[in-house]
């Protein structure tokens, strides 16, 4: 369920900067939107980036976000490989 809404919420907020930045308003803090990523919603991001081709030209961004997606795939993997044995 939170990784449900975590990836709905970081989606979201990739499409509120989207708007915000073509309405020349102010905009959702790049550092907010790699939090949100960190705490789970890693894929709601690249989703978010790809569905608004938002935020694609940022080479910093870009690597902190992909940074982070390989923290989580790595965590999930370790997870599901090692996790069920341990518990029997």
């Amino acid at each position: 369920m939170y990784l449900w809404a975590i990836n709905t919420l970081t989606l979201l907020a990739f499409g509120w900067d989207k708007l915000r930045a073509r309405r020349r308003k102010r905009r959702v803090p790049e550092r907010r939107l790699l939090w949100l990523a960190a705490l789970g919603g890693g894929p709601g991001a690249v989703v978010g980036r790809w569905i608004f081709r938002h935020k694609t030209r940022k080479g910093r961004f870009s690597a902190w976000l992909f940074a982070i997606l390989i923290v989580q795939a790595a965590a999930c993997y370790a997870a599901f490989t090692y996790l069920p044995p341990l518990l029997g």
